[in-house]
């Protein structure tokens, strides 16, 4: 794609729920300036409702470029393209069909720069899936639908943190509709798409993956379920037979119990409940969900739209801070790949010290 004058990655960032605490983490996490040495940055959204949070959590003193279009972004500065209804209310801490409106507006809206190639990174503040699906969404999250437009259809998600990557088979889901959902193909294209994105997005020359199982104790050989029998260990063996290292399936007790994590390079878990779980014991609120397989990095915080602190100025940007400098790195992996040399690498943990 064509770049930025200054050839800056261009950085596309969704609202989120307008009543929650979306707006606070993107302004909060936009305040450091090192954040821009690489990066320009887009938000769909409103400046209207952009200025009401500025406001309410006393962030003052910052750039703001109101644009109708990606064409019309600017470097070193917040740039806003507005997808609301200027008549749209802010209610803090409640969940309302405008604000599922406002947040698929602002979906659909990156999306379309995405699929013209405009966006490289596409970063997803945190929304209300019930919401959002009263306003007409049909998928089980943001990422299912970037994946669905751009016709990916080998995508994987994956939470990444400095201790654990781990992703898991299927997407956010009732129990009820698992078994019917994991099947040995899906899981072992979930293998694949795991590795591949292993080595392009972190660099990671030959991964080693465990795979977990579903039943309790992994089935016990059987006495728990056969599903790991019958339809884990056979994807696992069809991957190995291609060079994938895998292992598995564990049981995912001792596993984490034992930190057995920390011999492998990421972890496969079958439901994304098996895999949220132990992230956030893990890594904490200081992760990033990333989706893999997409031709667009695709990244946004771990944490929901946390009404309950909505307009209150207590909101963490670190996941969301993260989640950009995260994007970046994985971009410029890919670049390595590609035998481009890189945008200057400036992973996250750089970027806390130089805010502490």
């Amino acid at each position: 794609m064509e770049k930025t004058p200054n050839n800056k990655y261009v950085v596309g960032i969704t609202q989120g729920d307008i009543n929650g605490i979306g707006y606070e983490v993107i302004f909060k996490a936009l305040a450091d300036p090192a954040i821009y040495d690489d990066c320009t940055f887009v938000i769909y959204g409103s400046p209207k409702i952009a200025a009401f949070h500025r406001k309410q959590v006393n962030l003052g003193n910052m750039v703001v470029n109101n644009a109708n279009s990606i064409e019309d972004i600017v470097p070193n500065a917040i740039n806003i393209i507005n997808v609301c209804d200027e008549n749209t209310r802010v209610e803090l801490g409640s969940s309302t069909i405008q604000a599922g409106e406002c947040s698929l507006a602002a979906i659909h809206s990156a999306q379309a720069d995405v699929k013209n190639n405009l966006l490289d990174i596409l970063i997803n503040a945190p929304v209300n899936t019930a919401n959002l699906m009263d306003a007409g969404f049909k998928f089980a999250g943001v990422p299912e639908s970037v994946a669905h437009e751009l016709n990916c259809r080998n995508f994987i998600l994956m939470m990444v943190g400095d201790k654990l990557k781990i992703a898991s088979v299927t997407s956010p889901m009732p129990v009820a509709n698992v078994l019917g959902a994991l099947t040995t193909e899906k899981i072992y294209w979930k293998i694949k798409t795991l590795n591949k994105s292993l080595k392009e997005d972190f660099a990671i020359r030959k991964p080693r993956i465990a795979v977990l199982g579903l039943n309790p104790y992994a089935g016990d050989g059987g006495a728990f379920g056969m599903e790991e029998g019958e339809r884990i260990l056979p994807a696992i063996d069809k991957a190995s037979e291609e060079d994938i290292v895998v292992f598995g399936p564990y049981s995912p007790d001792s596993f984490f119990a034992s930190e057995a994590y920390t011999k492998f390079d990421a972890v496969l878990a079958m439901t994304y409940d098996q895999a949220v779980v132990p992230f956030r014991i893990i890594e904490g609120y200081g992760g990033v969900c990333y989706t893999g397989g997409l031709p667009v990095v695709c990244t946004s915080p771990v944490h929901g739209p946390a009404y309950d602190i909505a307009g209150k100025a207590e909101a963490n940007d670190l996941s969301m801070r993260n989640a950009i400098y995260r994007a970046v790195d994985i971009m410029n992996s890919r670049k390595i790949l590609d035998g481009i040399v890189p945008l200057r690498k400036q992973t996250e943990q750089v970027a806390d010290k130089k805010i502490c």
